[in-house]
C-alpha cells in the first residue's frame, strides 16, 4: 500500500530514504572535517589530540568525526576527551560520562568550581562569558600540558567563525575571526578547529539523528551581541542562500593591497613602474 501524500503534495520520505540521507550527512561531516585537517595540517602523525567536550552538539559532533577518522586516516593519532566541570547549576555530568564510556574514548573530568569565581568577579550575568572563557582556557591549557597533548581540538564551526568576524568588525573595529589553527600566546599549545568547514545546522541535525542529549546553556548568562550575530546569519540563510559560505570564502582570499592596513601592505613606498622620460 502506498503512503499518504503530504499536505504540500509531495510523498513523505520513507525510513529507507531518511537512512540514506543520514549516511550522506555522516559522510559529509567526516569528509569536510578531514578536508580541514588536510588543508591546514591540523593533525600530524603521532599527535595526541585533546577534544574539549561540553555536552553541546558541536563538541559531540567533533568527537564523532575524529573518532571515525582515527580508524581511516593514513596517520596515527590518539584522542583524549576532556570535560571541565565548572559547577554550573544542574550540570548533568553523568550524561557526558555515560556518552564517553559508551563510545569507548579515553577521558578526563577536570573538577573546578569556576562558576562561583565568575559570579564573584562579574557585576551581572552579561559579564560572565569573557571571564568564564578565560578561566576555562587556563584549565584546558594546564591539563593539555599535564597530559602531554600536542593539539587541543575545539568544536567551533563556520557559523562561529562568521559571527566572530562580524562581532569584531561591528564592536571591535577590526577584521578578525577564528583561525583553523592557533598557537597560544605563550607559544606552548596549538588549538585546532577541524569543523571549520561545517555549518551549525548540519551538526545540529547529526546530533538529532544520533539521539544525543544536548546540554543547554545553564549559567544564565546572555550574550546579546553574539545572539544578534546568530540572528543575522539566520536571516542571510533564509533570504540569500549561499551568502554565509561566500563570506567564509572571502576570509580565505584576502587582498591586503585592497584594504587600508599599512602594517600589512606598504602603501607609503608604492612607486610606479613606468619608465622615466628620456
Amino acid at each position: 500500500m502506498s503512503e499518504e501524500v503530504r499536505e504540500d503534495g509531495r510523498e513523505p520520505k520513507t525510513k529507507r530514504h531518511l537512512s540514506f540521507e543520514n549516511r550522506k550527512l555522516e559522510k559529509r561531516i567526516v569528509r569536510l572535517c578531514a578536508q580541514a585537517i588536510t588543508d591546514f595540517n591540523l593533525i600530524e602523525d603521532g599527535d595526541k589530540v585533546m577534544v574539549c567536550i561540553s555536552g553541546g552538539k558541536d563538541s559531540y559532533a567533533l568527537l564523532d568525526a575524529l573518532k571515525r577518522l582515527q580508524g581511516r586516516a593514513p596517520i596515527d593519532f590518539s584522542l583524549l576527551a576532556l570535560c571541565v566541570n565548572q559547577h554550573l547549576p544542574n550540570f548533568p555530568l553523568d550524561k557526558i560520562v555515560s556518552h564517553l564510556e559508551k563510545i569507548s574514548v579515553p577521558y578526563l573530568i577536570e573538577d573546578q568550581d569556576t562558576f562561583s569565581l565568575v559570579k564573584s568577579k562579574a557585576g551581572s550575568n552579561r559579564g560572565y562569558c569573557s571571564i568564564c572563557s578565560r578561566f576555562r582556557r587556563g584549565i584546558i591549557y594546564r591539563v593539555a600540558g599535564e597530559q602531554n597533548c600536542t593539539k587541543i581540538a575545539l568544536g567551533h564551526h563556520m557559523d562561529d567563525v562568521i559571527s566572530t568576524f562580524f562581532l569584531n568588525m561591528f564592536y571591535g573595529g577590526r577584521l578578525k575571526a577564528m583561525p583553523p589553527k592557533l598557537l597560544s600566546d605563550a607559544k606552548e599549545h596549538i588549538v585546532i578547529r577541524p569543523l571549520i568547514y561545517l555549518r551549525e545546522k548540519d551538526l545540529a541535525r547529526w546530533c538529532k539523528v544520533q539521539g544525543y542529549e544536548i546540554i543547554p546553556k545553564l549559567c544564565g548568562a546572555d550574550d546579546l551581541c553574539r545572539r544578534e550575530m546568530k540572528e543575522m546569519i539566520r536571516r542571510m540563510d533564509q533570504e540569500s542562500p549561499g551568502r554565509v559560505e561566500n563570506i567564509f570564502r572571502s576570509l580565505m582570499r584576502v587582498a591586503p593591497s585592497h584594504l587600508v592596513d599599512s602594517t600589512l601592505f606598504d602603501f607609503i613606498n608604492i612607486r610606479s613602474q613606468k619608465s622615466s622620460p628620456q
